[in-house]
């Protein structure tokens, strides 16, 4: 190969360990993955990671790191790099999982998606990734924790009103479980005022936030689920590109005239994301006109209800990265104003 123009270490990440793989460009724009290696996902294995790539690429050329936002397990050596000053980059997993698609490559492997992810540096344009703001870390690992506990709430008051409706019930069994419920609730309430602590002390993630529930449906908690899973929309950068990541995108499997599967949301995304904007869904389509028209039109259109509940949900995530984006509250008139452009686009 020529004198490379462009070298990339691609890396796959997994919970104990990372996949690593070395690719360049050269002048005539020919590429290739010329070295691969596994390093353990630890601080000693991010050393040697670091130490290998330099010995192996020419340090007259750029050198940028690229994985996925796989989790939490990338964080580490997402922070390790940034702090020696290398390039990195972090992608969506979605935009690598489509990328992949358009590759000769029929098996999956942790070797393959390292190649996956060092060829789609090569070939695309990446921001540099800097270091999200602690506050949304901290609200993230709140709010996850919350949902836990509410989750292990309805666990045992299930169990109660189950051992209730039996033949002979344990009463010092039902105790104990309300005992446990009191804990929960205890310790929500402390996880509650902890964010309201962290809010308290960032201005503007707290202004933020105010103008996010300004939205019909959209209650505090949904709004700090939100930045705090999008680390405030930092990898984001389209509406279409967040409702992918949330696993609210619908997949459709045509072709021809024999084929045609029924189109589904993907669900391969944040799960917590996703899971956040059920219940405001619910309120928008009982208290906003525009919501429950759009409600009400998909019910009539193919009559099954969960589906225009999940539209609802994917137009109420896409307004807020709209209020996010232009830091003004909702305008209860905005879809009417798109309508208006909308049409006199079509008349021009």
């Amino acid at each position: 190969m020529k004198n490379a123009i462009r070298q990339i270490v691609g890396i796959d990440v997994a919970q104990d360990e990372l996949v690593v793989c070395l690719s360049r460009m050269d002048e005539e724009l020919h590429q290739e993955c010329y070295a691969r290696k596994v390093f353990t996902n630890n601080v000693k294995g991010f050393g040697f990671l670091t130490q290998w790539a330099s010995k192996h690429t020419d340090a007259a050329v750029e050198l940028r790191y690229v994985m996925e936002a796989t989790g939490v397990y990338h964080e580490n050596l997402a922070y390790y790099l940034e702090e020696k000053g290398c390039l990195l980059s972090i992608v969506l997993p979605n935009k690598i999982s489509n990328f992949f698609r358009t590759l000769d490559v029929k098996t999956v492997t942790d070797k393959t998606a390292a190649e996956t992810i060092a060829f789609f540096g090569l070939t695309r344009k990446l921001t540099d990734w800097k270091k999200p703001r602690p506050i949304f870390q901290q609200l993230r690992q709140l709010t996850r924790e919350r949902g836990q506990i509410i989750d292990e709430r309805t666990v045992l008051k299930n169990q109660i009103h189950a051992q209730k409706a039996g033949a002979k019930c344990s009463e010092s069994s039902i105790a104990r479980s309300k005992k446990r419920i009191d804990l929960l609730n205890k310790q929500e309430k402390e996880v509650r005022e902890e964010m309201d602590q962290a809010l308290k002390g960032d201005g503007e993630v707290k202004k933020l936030v105010k103008i996010i529930c300004t939205i019909p449906g959209v209650g505090l908690l949904t709004a700090i689920t939100v930045l705090a899973e999008t680390n405030g929309f930092d990898l984001i950068r389209s509406k279409k590109q967040l409702t992918s990541y949330a696993g609210l995108d619908v997949r459709e499997k045509q072709s021809g005239t024999s084929v045609k599967g029924k189109p589904r949301i993907s669900k391969r995304g944040n799960k917590y994301l996703r899971k956040s904007m059920h219940l405001p869904a619910l309120a928008a389509i009982r208290h906003d006109e525009r919501y429950k028209a759009i409600f009400a039109r998909l019910v009539a259109r193919h009559g099954i209800k969960m589906k225009a509940v999940v539209a609802v949900q994917r137009k109420l995530l896409e307004m807020i990265y709209t209020v996010f984006k232009k830091n003004e509250e909702y305008d209860k008139n905005y879809f009417l104003h798109q309508d208006e452009k909308n049409e006199a686009a079509i008349k021009n």
